[in-house]
């Protein structure tokens, strides 16, 4: 696929893997559109990228998302690649029953549900493109999961699932699509992911996953796994409960 000259929306792109993407591909000769919930981290986004198109979308809401395909529509209809990269990720004890459920923001809807419908309301302005592409990002617990992080864990592994069942769908037509399997990554993500007292393992840089996303696109290498998520993806086709046994012993 062509790395240079397309125009691009990143989801969650303000901050963590979305804006390490953003920059690699405005780097690349890229227009780079990126959305997120708080317009202050949009506006210090820009503030480092200033060629970058911002908007404020809440994607875990069906009328933002809407709205977010009518603004793109009307504004960047060249647009040919859609990122889903948004993503939440929480502790959750299911022993103190929905209590860690409803603290926090929705994991379902941002994680699973808004890449799903983005995904369907963008395909058919993808289809009049003559290459366009969509990236999901999963992750390697997708494949071997935290018994801790539940929900999170499940959506990732939906996603793979969802990823895999699209490209099927859309192997004739001029879209590709791409899976990033990142492994842990130092972003805000992480800062859900530890009960109080608990160090945080802080993964790879994010500049780590855009570099390989760059590379495996321009070679149409269609499942991005990123570092040590070669050896959680390797463990779940091989040995999934040893894999598993080994990841929940952190």
């Amino acid at each position: 696929m062509n790395i240079k000259g397309n125009t691009i929306l990143i989801t969650g792109g303000a901050t963590g893997i979305g804006f390490a993407l953003a920059e690699s591909l405005v780097k690349a000769g890229n227009k780079v559109i990126i959305c997120g919930r708080r317009e202050a981290k949009l506006e210090e986004a820009k503030s480092k990228l200033p060629s970058i198109e911002t908007r404020v979308c809440d994607v875990s809401k069906e009328k933002e998302r809407a709205s977010l395909l009518r603004w793109v529509t009307d504004n960047f209809s060249d647009l040919n690649i859609l990122i889903n990269n948004a993503g939440i990720q929480r502790m959750i004890d299911l022993k103190r029953g929905t209590a860690d459920l409803y603290r926090s923001e929705d994991e379902i809807q941002t994680n699973l549900v808004a890449p799903v419908r983005l995904s369907a309301y963008f395909i058919p302005l993808l289809l009049k493109k003559k290459e366009a592409a969509i990236v999901n990002v999963s992750s390697g617990l997708g494949f071997v999961p935290i018994a801790a992080m539940p929900v999170y864990c499940a959506t990732k592994a939906a996603i793979h699932s969802f990823t895999v069942s699209l490209r099927y769908q859309l192997r004739d037509t001029s879209i590709k699509v791409f899976e990033i399997v990142p492994p842990a990554v130092d972003t805000e993500l992480g800062k859900g992911s530890a009960y109080e007292g608990e160090p945080e393992y802080r993964g790879i840089p994010p500049s780590e996953v855009a570099k390989a996303t760059i590379k495996a696109l321009s070679r149409n290498e269609y499942e991005i796994l990123v570092g040590e998520a070669r050896d959680l993806v390797s463990g779940s086709r091989t040995n999934p409960e040893q894999a598993f046994q080994n990841i929940n012993q952190w």
